[in-house]
């Protein structure tokens, strides 16, 4: 082991040396080690020891301790820290008692002996113990064993584990989805038996377990595993609503499968917590609006996109997201539907969904359909349809060349050159633009008050050549603008 210890961050050494140095014993602890020993970067970083509280905090200078659990969050002061290492935790060895409530135990003892420390842990692979200064593994549960077999096995009695803190369930399934791990017979059999209990569990600790199988490489299985032993009903019952409901058309799956296939996508592709929510609520709205459908469909569905999005409101506000979050995926779900037949469909249609999804969601939106179009069963995220759809987007949003990028407007030439309305103020807008183009330095108020005036004295078939010239090159601009970004979604 003492080829691990080189990963070990100098700011987690120097608190366990500290500790050490005072004549405490200190062992890196939980998933941590359990991540060294899978070769793999731990996300965080525990310490546990035979120090009591009062001591732990005597040691450092910068201390909290707000709990009962005796965990003493000790903040770094080194420069330049990890974020993910501004505060390393502390625990001393404890005993914990009855658990009433199958959330916290009724007590909390304080012990020396790290095997007590250990043998009330959740699993075998989180109870394994790491001498940071000798590099030698303490694991008095086969947890190493487990690693190898890539097995989820809890220490002792899974009925016993589960009942003292329920949200146990939902970890089990979580480590699933990150590691790649298989859930044990005995465990597994006491994940479906004690799925009730999550019922006294704060929806807050529900959505950070949720959230982390989301944000995990394999959502999908995570989701299965959660419907598999009766979870699901605790983060959505709305999901579990969705089972079976079959879709007909172009769908090859029944709406649940369509949705954990599109979350699964999302991830994937790496996109970010919103969007994979959004992808996995996205037609939560359908059991409700399923009706017999005419003609060749077999099930219609009308208004899902807006019943789904008060669905998600619901269910994420009651899952505790923050509100920012619940605000960006339900505008998601609810424009998700977007009309894009890109043989009828208008710049001034694409301007409208802009407005109303947010230029900075826009291409999350897009994003939502590329999985849903996946979620279908169908092999390419992006037909020619939607990349033409992406290309118009681009068109819209960029800056194209235009009057409107000049610092002056007609109401401003009017008001300086004492002139009216009419052809002219045009001819003289797009013969600015013109120079504008030339030399952008050009394009400051000031300058382009002193050449209305200049222009407004020519007369008017020089000053329309001027105007219409202008227009022409703009026109190029544009069509040049709009020709890269084609080539770049491979449109025409």
């Amino acid at each position: 082991m003492k080829e691990y210890l080189s990963k070990i961050p100098p700011e987690v050494m120097n608190i366990a040396r500290t500790l050490h140095e005072a004549g405490f014993e200190a062992y890196l602890i939980g998933g941590c080690v359990r991540d060294l020993l899978l070769h793999k970067k731990p996300k965080d970083w525990d310490i546990t020891t035979n120090a009591k509280p009062e001591n732990i905090a005597a040691l450092f200078p910068n201390t909290f301790y707000e709990n009962t659990y005796g965990t003493v969050g000790v903040v770094t002061e080194e420069e330049g820290t990890d974020p993910s290492l501004k505060v390393v935790e502390v625990t001393p060895y404890r005993l914990e008692a009855k658990y009433s409530d199958n959330r916290r135990p009724d007590e909390v003892v304080f012990s020396d002996k790290l095997e007590d420390d250990l043998k009330r842990r959740d699993f075998t692979v989180n109870a394994i113990a790491l001498d940071p200064f000798k590099g030698q593994v303490i694991d008095l549960f086969k947890g190493q064993d487990d690693l190898k077999a890539r097995v989820l096995k809890t220490v002792g009695d899974p009925d016993a584990r589960f009942a003292e803190d329920a949200l146990r369930i939902l970890r089990a399934i979580r480590l699933t989805c990150e590691l790649d791990f298989v859930i044990e017979p005995k465990t597994e059999k006491a994940l479906a038996d004690n799925a009730h209990l999550l019922q006294n569990i704060s929806k807050e600790r529900i959505r950070d377990e949720f959230s982390r199988i989301i944000m995990s490489h394999n959502p999908q299985e995570g989701l299965e595993l959660a419907r598999k032993y009766g979870v699901l009903r605790f983060i959505s019952p709305e999901l579990e609503s969705a089972i079976g409901i079959e879709q007909g058309g172009i769908h090859k799956y029944d709406v649940w499968e369509h949705l954990i296939r599109s979350a699964q996508h999302a991830a994937d592709k790496g996109w970010s917590l919103e969007v994979r929510l959004a992808a996995l609520f996205h037609d939560i709205g359908k059991p409700p609006t399923r009706r017999a459908g005419v003609k060749n469909d077999k099930w219609s569905f009308y208004g899902h996109e807006v019943v789904g999005a008060r669905m998600a409101k619901k269910i994420l506000t009651d899952l505790k997201f923050p509100q920012k979050t619940v605000e960006k995926v339900v505008k998601l779900i609810r424009w998700h539907m977007f009309f894009s037949d890109t043989e009828t469909i208008t710049h001034s249609a694409v301007r409208r969904l802009i407005a109303n999804v947010g230029q900075e969601n826009i291409w999350d939106l897009m994003s939502i359909r590329a999985a849903d179009r996946i979620g279908t069963g169908r092999p390419k995220e992006s037909p020619y349809r939607l990349r033409k759809y992406h290309a118009m987007i681009d068109e819209v949003m960029s800056d194209p060349v235009s009057v409107g990028m000049l610092k002056i407007d007609g109401q401003k030439i009017m008001e300086a050159t004492g002139s009216t309305p009419g052809p002219h103020i045009g001819y003289i807008l797009h013969a600015l633009l013109e120079e504008v183009i030339e030399d952008p330095k050009k394009n400051t108020h000031e300058y382009l008050e002193n050449r209305s005036k200049q222009l407004l004295t020519l007369p008017e078939k020089e000053l329309k050549a001027l105007g219409e010239k202008g227009k022409e090159t703009k026109e190029q601009e544009e069509n040049k603008k709009i020709d890269g970004i084609r080539k770049k979604h491979w449109v025409e």
